[in-house]
């Protein structure tokens, strides 16, 4: 759907694209952005993801660049007044920029011909990963009046789809959609306690690159180890490790050369390798949404690939200790933001828009605090518009010469330790006086024969003389206070907004294990979910290829299993006292699915060789 999307912007109408996992959103807006006259504005709330775009634009010889958190304010003023002077094609916003005066401010002077609206669902309560942020882009369409929004979704339903249009005050509704079906990729669910066994299983059955996601930091590391002693190459990646780590061990997956990378959902966001043949989930995520998008990393090459959960007894309570631990009480809220406006210093009235390093572990150490309610303490605050906390993210240090050829010229002629290190950089990095290039110190102080930390003073003392904007690497967390400081007992919780998102959290905690523990073909119960209600069975998923061996249609199958689990509703019964309970004609083929529920572990079976369902 791509070239109908690119038009629709091309001709200046809002439009809305749901276009799963591997859909190609990007070009959607970045071709648009190449045909028009001016600027293309991306809003986006995923800053690797923006990184990553902008690299891969400037490597194609496209001007881009991008404001997020972290960034000093001369950095961002520089890039802001490049774009108003036509530098780029394309600038890459996170949403809370929109609501500083700078930034709006200098997109009044720009040329802008569209807003893109990335990860589109964030702007609907109703939707799973709200951010309060992206209500403001609404305020953005009243300063431009005639520019049109495309919005861009992976994972939308229909209440959603419908919310999105409004909030962002869609002139006309339009929604361009591609269906969720995925023909090469095998879903299933298996039913394990043995985990670590079957994992090992599926990695020696199923060759090729493959994706591990478990829910903590931890897991990573002890599930990557115990691959490693199996003789399988994999890693670990979580948001914790650093900045290097995690691009060495991204870009080793990518080349192939680790095979199997076990990882939290901090990793996989826009990475494009198509040829992933595998993705196991260690535990089922909190939502369908989440589920299907990291799924769906799984063969984007078209070709045959298996999207595998493993489910175990206490994965559904595990999932509803979660949701409880989600939500704290009011009162847990207030202390955690008391405890931030002490460890920030922040006084009351001030804080607005300013930026701190912010280091959970610590924070929960110093204030006695524990870690995971006070998490969920601070992505309630971000919820409700008091803070921001941005993913993990790494900036590499970036340089901009911004005086002339004979301002430099002099500057290194009365600084002669300056001399190689500019020259240096005005030779390696050939854009560095057009606008911010990354650099690396520890090269360049291999090619002008000095230490790194020599690099680095040679910048600092540069920059204040004014001859260039250097931008050390940042790697530290941040939290940025969205609106100023309130004494504790004057922040307002909207309790109603509150008791909505639990609900509807609720409400997607229950499909993700009704998706586990339904003997409904798979595919056929996330279509389902995505108001793709008239989908045929998959026939590849474990549900169909196991009802195929048994030789038994689906409606005949549940109807055979619901039976039995009537006729082993309040007892455990022999085999042969289980297929009395139908008609001698029909014994076979119940047989088969008796057969079949007790090799996926749904019917248990004790040493008197009594039946029973899996409690």
């Amino acid at each position: 759907m791509q070239e109908e999307i690119v038009q629709s912007a091309l001709d200046g109408k809002d439009a809305l694209a749901l276009l799963p996992t591997g859909g190609g959103k990007s070009v959607c807006f970045q071709v648009p952005a190449l045909c028009l006259e001016g600027i293309t504005i991306v809003i986006s709330p995923l800053i690797a993801l923006m990184k990553d775009q902008v690299q891969n634009l400037q490597k194609l010889g496209v001007p881009a660049a991008a404001v997020f958190s972290g960034m000093s304010r001369r950095m961002v003023d520089i890039v802001f007044e490049n774009a108003c002077n036509g530098a780029y094609k394309l600038l890459y916003l996170s949403p809370e920029r929109l609501q500083t005066e700078l930034a709006i401010e200098r997109l009044k002077r720009m040329q802008i011909n569209l807003i893109a609206v990335d990860e589109a669902h964030c702007v609907s309560q109703w939707g799973y990963d709200f951010r309060p942020s992206y209500l403001k882009i609404a305020e953005l369409r009243e300063l431009l009046p005639n520019v049109p929004v495309l919005a861009l979704t992976a994972t939308a339903t229909k209440e959603v789809l419908i919310d999105i249009q409004e909030k962002l005050a869609f002139r006309e509704p339009l929604v361009f959609r591609k269906s969720f079906l995925r023909e090469n990729l095998s879903y299933s669910v298996l039913y394990e306690d043995k985990k670590r066994e079957k994992l090992l299983d599926i990695l020696r059955n199923v060759p090729g690159s493959g994706l591990v996601y478990v829910r903590t930091r931890g897991e990573t590391r002890e599930i990557a180890q115990f691959l490693i002693q199996n003789r399988i190459i994999a890693d670990s990646y979580h948001a914790g490790l650093s900045s290097d780590q995690r691009n060495k061990r991204q870009e080793a997956w990518i080349a192939g050369k680790t095979r199997i990378m076990v990882c939290t959902n901090a990793f996989g966001m826009g990475i494009d390798k198509p040829d992933v043949r595998i993705v196991v989930h260690w535990q089922i995520p909190e939502t369908l949404e989440a589920y299907f998008q990291e799924a769906g990393r799984a063969g984007r090459d078209g070709k045959k690939s298996y999207a595998t959960l493993l489910y175990g007894k206490s994965d559904a309570n595990t999932l509803q200790y979660y949701l409880k631990a989600s939500y704290p009480p009011v009162d847990m809220v207030r202390s955690v933001y008391a405890s931030l406006a002490s460890y920030t210093q922040l006084a009351v009235g001030a804080g607005l828009g300013e930026s701190f390093d912010f280091d959970l572990s610590g924070f929960c150490k110093t204030y006695k605090l524990e870690h995971g309610q006070t998490h969920a303490s601070l992505k309630l605050l971000e919820q409700e518009g008091w803070i921001y906390l941005p993913e993990a993210s790494s900036t590499p240090a970036k340089v901009h010469v911004t005086a002339g050829r004979e301002a430099i010229y002099d500057y290194q002629l009365r600084n002669p330790k300056a001399d190689a290190v500019i020259k240096t950089m005005l030779r390696a990095y050939p854009g560095i006086q057009q606008g911010f290039v990354d650099i690396s110190e520890s090269t360049i102080s291999g090619y002008a024969k000095c230490s790194t930390e020599e690099v680095k003073r040679v910048l600092m003392a540069a920059q204040h003389e004014e001859v260039l904007a250097y931008e050390p690497i940042h790697d530290s967390p941040q939290l940025i206070f969205t609106r100023e400081r309130v004494l504790p007992e004057n922040l307002v919780i909207n309790h109603e907004l509150y008791n909505f998102r639990k609900s509807r959290a609720e409400q997607r905690i229950a499909s993700a294990i009704a998706y586990a523990e339904n003997r409904k073909c798979r595919s056929q119960q996330l279509l389902r979910y995505f108001d793709e209600p008239d989908s045929k069975p998959c026939g590849i998923c474990d549900v169909c290829t196991g009802r195929n061996k048994s030789e038994v249609n689906t409606n005949e199958f549940e109807s055979y299993e619901h039976k039995i689990r009537q006729v082993l509703g309040k007892e455990s019964l022999s085999i042969e006292e289980v297929l009395s309970g139908f008609a001698q004609k029909r014994h076979e083929q119940v047989a088969r699915v008796l057969e079949y529920l007790l090799d996926e572990g749904l019917l248990v079976q004790d040493d008197q060789g009594l039946v029973t369902f899996q409690k």
